[in-house]
C-alpha cells in the first residue's frame, strides 16, 4: 500500500496507544499466572497479536472484549509439536522461546519478514547448556528438552530481549538462577520494564553487580492491570509538536520506565547517543533535518538488526526526500537545513520508517509518497487515522 501525504502542519490532540513493550510482557506473564487476568489496553497491533497467538498455542485462553482482554493461564504443560508463529515480532520470539522451553517438551518457532535473519544464537547457545536441543540458531527452529535454571551468561550489548525472555522463564524452574552480563547492558530501560511487570505478578528479580538473580516463584495474577501509554509511538507526535507546534499527546505516564520518554530531552541535540534509545533514531533524524546545523547520532549499530537495517533505511529514505545525511558504521550525520524537498520514499517494510517519513511531510515543499506504508500495522495500525485527524493541509 502506497500512501501520499501533503505538506502541512499539525494541530490538535491525540491519545497515546498502549505500550507495546508493556503489553508483550504483561500478556506473557498473564499466561503463566495462577488465575484469569484482565488487561486493559486501548490498541492492538500485529506484534501484540503475535504474542496473543503464541500464548494461545501454548494453551492459554484469550478473550477480547472491547478495550481489554481476559487471559486465562496455561494449565497443561509437556505438550509436543506446538507451532509458535511470531509473525515479525522479535520481542514475541525472544520472549516466548525460553518460556515455551519450560512449558513444552517440543515445539517449533517460526516467523516472517526479516525476523528469520535476526540473531538468536546468544540465547540459544545458553539454553543448550541448560537442557535444550535446537536444530538451528535462527528461525525457523525446532526445540526439544526441558529448560533448567542455573547460571546464564549473555552479552549486554546485543539484545535486552534475551534477558527478558530468561526473566520470564526462569522463575518457573527449580532453584535460584543467575543472569550474568559479560558486557555493559544497553537498552536497560526495557529490562527495568520487565522487572516492573514481573513484580506486579509476584515474581522477584534482584539486580547484582554483574547482572540479575532470578528467584523461583509462582506467578500471581493482580486480577486487573492497565497497559500504560506508549512513549515510543507517541514520539512521532511529540516530534511533530517540536517541529511545527500545536500537538498535544494525552495518556503518557511522566515517570514511566520507558526509555523512549527521552524524546523530551534529546530531541534537537547536536550529538545524540542512541545506545539506550535505538527506536527513536528514525524520528530523531527527522527532527535533525528540521533544524539548521549538524547532528551526529552515535552508538546505533544495533539498528542494523531491526525490522530493516535502520541506519541504511533512514539514510536512504531521508535522502530521497532531500536530506543531507551520511551513514556511518554505527550512526548517522545529518546536516539540517530546516526544510526537505519531498518525493517518493520506500518504507523498507519498517513501521518506524513509515511514521518518520509521514511526520517529515511537515517540513517538505512537496507531497511525500511512502511505498509499503502498511508496515505501520506492526505497531500502530491506527497511525494514519490519527495522522489525518491532526494534519492541517
Amino acid at each position: 500500500m502506497d500512501v501520499t501525504v501533503k505538506p502541512g502542519a499539525f494541530k490538535g490532540s491525540v491519545t497515546a496507544i498502549s505500550s507495546k513493550s508493556f503489553a508483550h510482557r504483561i500478556i506473557m506473564a498473564a499466561a503463566l499466572a495462577d488465575r484469569k487476568t484482565k488487561i486493559n489496553l486501548n490498541a492492538f497491533s500485529e506484534d501484540i497479536d503475535a504474542s496473543i497467538a503464541c500464548i494461545t498455542a501454548l494453551g492459554a485462553d484469550v478473550e477480547r472484549k472491547g478495550g481489554y482482554i481476559e487471559v486465562s493461564p496455561v494449565k497443561e504443560t509437556g505438550k509436543n509439536g506446538i507451532l509458535l508463529d511470531c509473525g515479525e515480532s522479535g520481542s514475541t520470539a525472544r520472549f516466548i522461546l525460553p518460556v515455551a522451553a519450560v512449558l513444552c517438551d517440543s515445539f517449533e518457532l517460526t516467523g516472517r519478514g526479516r525476523l528469520p535473519e535476526r540473531p538468536f544464537s546468544p540465547l540459544v547457545s545458553q539454553m543448550r547448556l541448560h537442557g535444550i536441543s535446537a536444530d538451528s540458531d535462527k528461525l525457523p527452529m525446532k526445540v526439544s528438552g526441558s529448560l533448567s535454571g542455573g547460571r546464564y551468561e549473555l552479552a549486554g550489548n546485543i539484545s535486552s530481549q534475551y534477558i527478558t525472555g530468561l526473566m520470564l522463564a526462569l522463575p518457573l524452574c527449580e532453584g535460584e538462577s543467575e543472569i550474568v552480563l559479560t558486557s555493559p547492558l544497553e537498552s536497560s530501560a526495557y529490562v527495568d520494564i520487565t522487572i516492573e511487570v514481573l513484580s506486579a505478578f509476584g515474581i522477584k528479580i534482584i539486580k547484582t553487580s554483574d547482572g540479575f538473580k532470578v528467584l523461583p516463584g509462582k506467578y500471581i495474577s493482580p486480577g486487573e492491570i492497565t497497559v500504560e501509554g506508549d512513549w515510543s509511538n507517541a514520539a512521532f507526535w511529540l516530534a511533530a509538536d517540536k517541529i511545527c507546534g500545536g500537538v498535544r499527546v494525552d495518556g503518557l505516564k511522566p515517570n514511566s520506565l520507558q526509555g523512549d520518554k527521552a524524546i523530551m530531552t534529546v530531541a534537537g541535540a547536536d550529538i545524540i547517543d542512541a545506545k539506550e534509545i535505538p527506536d527513536l533514531v528514525p524520528i530523531l533524524s527527522v527532527i535533525a533535518c528540521a533544524k539548521k546545523g549538524k547532528t551526529e547520532i552515535i552508538n546505533a549499530g544495533r539498528l542494523r538488526l531491526k525490522e530493516s537495517d535502520r541506519l541504511k533505511a533512514v539514510s536512504t529514505t531521508l535522502s530521497a526526500l532531500g536530506a543531507d545525511i551520511t551513514e556511518t558504521e554505527d550512526g548517522l550525520i545529518i546536516n539540517g537545513t530546516g526544510r526537505l524537498r519531498g518525493g517518493v520514499c520506500d518504507s523498507f517494510g519498517d513501521h518506524r520508517i513509515v511514521m518518520s517519513c509521514a511526520i517529515a511531510s511537515c517540513i517538505c515543499g512537496e507531497s511525500v509518497t511512502i511505498k509499503g506504508a502498511e508496515a505501520v500495522n506492526k505497531s500502530y495500525p491506527g497511525f494514519f487515522e490519527d495522522f489525518n485527524k491532526l494534519k492541517v493541509n
